[in-house]
C-alpha cells in the first residue's frame, strides 16, 4: 500500500514537473526574444502561416532563421533553454547528440563539403531557429528547430504544446566508429528494439510483417507537407503474442518518449483513442544489421518510419507524422473558425 502511494504521488509530481515546464514555455520564448537585437530577432520572427513553417527539410541546405552561430552566449543559453522546454530530457539528448555528429562528418569527410556560398556544409552550430507568431501565454503560437538529420515543430495554445509533429530525428554515422566517439549510436533503441521485434516473429508472421525483401531508399513520406496514409501493409498489433506486444509498445514509446510530457501523454491518449488493435508494424530488407532495412508503425492517425540505408546501412532517418495533425492544422482550423465566428 505504501508502494502504491509513492508511485502515484511520483506520477503527479511527474505530471505537475510537465505542466510546469508547459506553464513556462511562453516566458522561455519571449526571454530569448528579448536577448536578440532587432536585427537578429527581425530574422526569428515569422506570421504564425508563414509558408516557412509547414518547410521541413532535414538535409544540409541554405535555410531561413536565426543559428546558433548568429548568437552570443547569452543568446546561445536563451534559445537552448526554450528547445529544452519543448522536449524531453531524451528528445535533447538525441538532438544535442545528432548535431555533435557534425564534427564526426568533418572529420571523416574532411570538411570536404561546401554550400555554394563556401560555408562549410557539416557544422554543429548551423541549427535554426523560427519563431511563429507572437508567444504570449493565452495565444496561439509556433516555433521550429531544424537543421541536418532535425526537424521540430511546435505550436502552443494557451501555454501547453498541442502538436509537436512532424518530428524527425537522423544519425550520420548511424554509428559513429572514430575516435572520442567511442561507437556512439544516438538512435540505438529504435534500431535494437525494430530487429528484436522482427526477429521475434516466427515463419507465419514474418510472411506478414514483410511487404519488400529490399528496403526503400529513403523514408517513404520524405519532406511532403501534408502527410498522407501509406498503404497499409504489416503485421497487426493483435497478431503479436504478449511478449511480441510488449516489445512492440517498447518501440512505439522509445518515440513517443522524445516530447515533452504532456504533448507525449496527449499524443499516447490520441493513439489509444484510434485503437492499439489497428497498429501495424511492417518489414523491409534485411532481418540483421549492416544490409539495408526499414520499418514503419502505421495506424489510422499515426505513422512512423525508420530507415537505414545510405552508407552501408550505417545512416538512419526517422519520422513520427500525425496523419490528422502534422502543423497542427487540425488544430489551428477550428482555432480559426472560432475567431471568424
Amino acid at each position: 500500500m505504501k508502494m502504491t502511494k509513492k508511485i502515484v504521488v511520483f506520477l503527479i509530481s511527474l505530471t505537475l514537473l510537465g505542466n510546469l515546464e508547459a506553464q513556462h514555455l511562453s516566458e522561455k520564448a519571449n526571454a530569448f526574444l528579448n536577448t536578440l537585437s532587432p536585427e537578429l530577432k527581425s530574422q526569428t520572427l515569422f506570421p504564425l502561416n508563414d509558408a516557412e513553417r509547414f518547410n521541413m527539410n532535414f538535409v544540409p541546405k541554405i535555410r531561413s532563421g536565426t543559428t546558433l552561430h548568429h548568437f552570443n552566449d547569452k543568446q546561445k543559453k536563451a534559445a537552448i533553454d526554450l528547445l529544452k522546454a519543448s522536449v524531453s530530457k531524451e528528445g535533447y539528448r538525441k538532438t544535442s547528440e545528432i548535431m555533435e555528429l557534425e564534427k564526426v562528418l568533418i572529420e571523416l569527410e574532411n570538411n570536404e563539403h561546401k554550400f555554394p556560398d563556401g560555408s562549410p556544409m557539416r557544422d554543429p552550430l548551423n541549427y535554426h531557429f523560427w519563431i511563429f507568431g507572437n508567444p504570449a501565454a493565452d495565444g496561439v503560437w509556433g516555433w521550429k528547430f531544424e537543421g541536418h538529420h532535425i526537424s521540430l515543430n511546435f505550436i502552443s495554445t494557451d501555454n501547453q504544446i498541442v502538436s509537436s509533429t512532424p518530428s524527425f530525428f537522423g544519425s550520420n554515422p548511424a554509428i559513429a566508429d572514430v575516435k572520442r566517439f567511442n561507437r556512439k549510436e544516438v538512435l540505438k533503441l529504435e534500431s535494437d528494439l525494430g530487429f528484436r521485434l522482427i526477429n521475434s516473429l516466427d515463419e507465419d508472421q514474418l510472411k506478414v510483417a514483410i511487404f519488400s525483401a529490399k528496403a526503400p531508399a529513403e523514408i517513404i513520406t520524405g519532406n511532403k507537407r501534408k502527410a498522407e496514409s501509406l498503404e497499409q501493409k504489416g503485421i497487426l498489433y493483435t497478431a503479436l503474442s504478449d511478449s511480441q506486444q510488449k516489445t512492440f509498445m517498447e518501440l512505439l514509446n522509445v518515440y513517443i518518449d522524445n516530447y515533452e510530457l504532456g504533448f507525449a501523454k496527449t499524443l499516447r491518449n490520441k493513439i489509444n483513442d484510434a485503437g492499439t488493435a489497428n497498429l501495424t508494424f511492417a518489414w523491409a530488407g534485411s532481418l540483421k544489421p549492416g544490409i539495408g532495412h526499414y520499418y514503419r508503425i502505421q495506424g489510422p492517425m499515426l505513422l512512423i518510419e525508420y530507415d537505414n540505408t545510405q552508407n552501408n546501412a550505417n545512416h538512419v532517418h526517422t519520422v513520427v507524422r500525425d496523419l490528422t495533425n502534422d502543423f497542427a492544422e487540425d488544430i489551428l482550423r477550428e482555432h480559426y473558425e472560432k475567431e471568424h465566428k
